[in-house]
C-alpha cells in the first residue's frame, strides 16, 4: 500500500519540480546554504506537489481509464478509494503549506498556494477540458516551484523571480504541446481540448517555435539583468539554439510523433541544465558592462 500512496502523488512530477526549486533557491542564496531553510522548502513544496497531484488523479479518475498512459494509474485501477485519496491529499496540503508558512517567508507561502489553486482549480477542475488555453494557465502552476525556492531565500519578488517566472511558464508550452503531439490518441479520445486536437499539429508546430524563440531570449535575460554569470549565459545560449533548431526541423518531419517525442526528451535535459547552472554559477556580471562587451 505504500507504493500505491506514493503513485497517487506522481513522485516522477514531485522529483523533476524539485531540481527546478533547487535551482531557484541557490541562484538567491549565492552558495550560501541555510540547511534548515533548504529542506524545510524543498519538504514543504513536495508536500504540496504531491497534494496538488492527488487531487489530480481524483478529479481525472473518469477520463484516466480512457487514455492508454493513464488507464493504470492507482485510482482507475481501484487500489486507493476516491474518499481515501481525498483526506490523504489534504493531509499532504495542511502539512506542506503549514512547513512553508512557519519555516520559510508568507511569500513563499502565497506563491506556493497560487501555484496549488492554479493547478487543482483552475487547470484540472476547469479548462484542461474546456478550452484550448487550459496549458497556458496551467503552466503558471508549473512555473511556480523555482520561484518558490528563489523567494524563500530573497523573501522579495524582484526581476530574478518575474525572470524564473517567465522562463518556466514559456518552457511549459512547448513541452506540453510535445506531449500533446506524441500522445494525440489518447487526448482526442478523452476529448480534452489540447491545441493539436483543437487545431491541429501544424498549428501546435508554430506555437511551438514561437515559445521556444522567446524562451530562448528569456533564459538570457537572468545574466543580462546581472542575476547569474556567463558559464549560465553559455549553456542557455547553446540551449536555446539547439531547441530552436529540434522546433524548426519538426516542419519537415517525417514522423510527428517522434519528432515531438524527441521535442519532449531535450525539454528536460534543457530545463535541468538550467536549473543546474543556476544553482552553480552564482556570478553577478555588471549588465551595462556585459553588453558593452558584446558590442551593445
Amino acid at each position: 500500500m505504500i507504493k500505491q500512496y506514493l503513485l497517487v502523488t506522481k513522485p516522477g512530477i514531485i522529483f523533476g519540480n524539485l531540481i527546478s526549486v533547487i535551482g531557484g533557491f541557490f541562484l538567491a542564496s549565492k552558495g550560501s546554504l541555510d540547511l534548515a531553510l533548504f529542506l524545510a522548502t524543498v519538504t514543504g513544496v513536495s508536500l504540496v506537489i504531491a497534494s496538488g497531484c492527488a487531487f489530480n488523479n481524483y478529479i481525472d479518475r473518469d477520463i484516466d481509464c480512457i487514455m492508454e498512459r493513464t488507464k493504470n494509474r492507482v485510482l482507475v485501477k481501484g487500489l486507493i478509494s476516491p474518499l481515501t485519496t481525498l483526506v490523504y491529499a489534504t493531509l499532504l496540503g495542511i502539512a506542506g503549506f503549514g512547513l512553508l508558512w512557519l519555516m520559510t517567508n508568507p511569500l513563499a507561502t502565497a506563491l506556493a498556494l497560487m501555484g496549488f489553486v492554479v493547478y487543482v482549480g483552475l487547470y484540472s477542475l476547469w479548462l484542461k477540458r474546456t478550452s484550448v488555453y487550459g496549458t497556458l494557465v496551467g503552466s503558471l502552476s508549473g512555473a511556480a516551484p523555482p520561484v518558490i525556492g528563489y523567494c524563500a531565500v530573497s523573501n522579495q519578488f524582484d526581476i530574478a523571480a518575474f525572470l524564473l517566472l517567465l522562463i518556466f511558464s514559456l518552457w511549459q508550452m512547448p513541452h506540453s504541446y510535445a506531449i500533446a503531439i506524441f500522445r494525440f490518441k489518447d487526448y482526442q479520445s478523452a476529448s480534452i481540448p489540447v491545441l493539436p486536437v483543437k487545431h491541429g499539429i501544424s498549428v501546435t508546430k508554430s506555437h511551438i517555435l514561437r515559445y521556444v524563440l522567446a524562451f530562448a531570449v528569456a533564459t538570457l535575460m537572468l545574466t543580462l539583468s546581472g542575476y547569474a554569470g556567463y558559464s549560465y549565459f553559455a549553456v542557455a545560449m547553446l540551449i536555446g539554439i539547439a531547441w530552436s533548431a529540434m522546433a524548426f526541423a519538426g516542419f519537415k518531419a517525417a514522423d510527428d510523433r517522434v519528432w515531438a517525442k524527441k521535442l519532449f526528451i531535450f525539454s528536460i535535459i534543457a530545463i535541468t541544465s538550467l536549473s543546474v547552472m543556476m544553482s552553480v554559477d552564482f556570478a553577478t556580471p555588471d549588465p551595462a558592462q556585459f553588453l558593452t562587451s558584446l558590442g551593445f
